[in-house]
């Protein structure tokens, strides 16, 4: 049942989508999460259940959602910069069928569902706190944290340095902190349901939703690369970033995935 509302809540929010296309992955994805979040705490809130983990997690799913959403709103808005790359990186959905406009809307809000169902099966099964929820909470806080602060050092950078690549702050560390803070975050949310999740289908969810929100953020990472490469590729200074630094995951010396087979699509 709680699998089935968190769906239904992410399949009314990701509507956004028949308005822009791209807005079924973006900004739906993000106030989906967050509305996931508030339907989770309101329906246990009801039917009994809540603990103490359960509603901080909860919570972050509402800051998590919140944040990108409007992050993302607002950039669409405000960043005529932004909002040119992405009508030449993707398709703003003129030419995009509906039946295809249906499968894209289905899916979306069935992975976001089920890279939530870790926290909803917590609820729905009646676990109590233990402590790999509280190392869960703890690492989602993380992620949602570092996530935020690499948004906020590029839209700070960029707007000082429009036509160069970020390099500063936690770009230092990686070329995508905002990509591995996304990864972080949903860790925490899988790592936190490890110890109570029951039966195929649980186990189906949370591993399918975990594993496929981890590879779109390495797609995510190869796009943003081959677009850094063609602005900034005779760039020497970009040069020496891109061997120096990883793409996605600190101290793990992949530098690009820029011709990484599995990742096209």
């Amino acid at each position: 049942m709680a699998f089935l509302i968190i769906f239904l809540v992410a399949l009314a929010i990701s509507a956004v989508g028949f308005h822009r296309y791209i807005w079924f992955i973006s900004i739906g994805y993000g106030f989906s999460i967050a509305g996931i979040g508030a339907a989770l705490l309101i329906y246990f809130g009801i039917t009994g259940g809540l603990t103490a983990v359960s509603i901080v997690m909860a919570a972050l799913l509402i800051v998590y959602g919140l944040r990108l959403g409007g992050y993302l709103l607002a950039r669409e808005y405000r960043s005529s910069s932004y909002h040119q790359v992405m009508q030449q990186a993707i398709d703003n959905g003129k030419h995009v069928k509906l039946p295809l406009k249906l499968l894209t809307w289905v899916g979306c809000a069935l992975l976001y569902a089920c890279e939530a169902s870790p926290i909803a099966f917590r609820l729905q099964n009646h676990a109590g706190t233990d402590a790999v929820a509280i190392v869960g909470a703890a690492i989602m806080g993380a992620g949602i944290l570092l996530e935020s602060a690499a948004d906020l050092t590029k839209n700070r950078f960029k707007q000082q340095h429009p036509h160069r690549f970020c390099d500063v702050g936690l770009f230092r560390l990686v070329r995508c902190p905002n990509y591995l803070g996304e990864i972080v975050t949903w860790t925490g949310v899988f790592v936190s349901g490890v110890t109570i999740l029951s039966g195929a289908w649980q186990w189906i969810a949370a591993i399918g939703g975990y594993l496929c929100i981890c590879w779109i953020m390495f797609g995510g990472a190869r796009r943003l690369e081959l677009r850094q490469n063609k602005e900034y590729g005779s760039d020497p200074a970009y040069q020496h970033y891109t061997k120096h630094t990883p793409i996605l995951i600190p101290f793990i010396p992949l530098y690009s995935v820029a011709n990484a087979k599995w990742l096209i699509g």
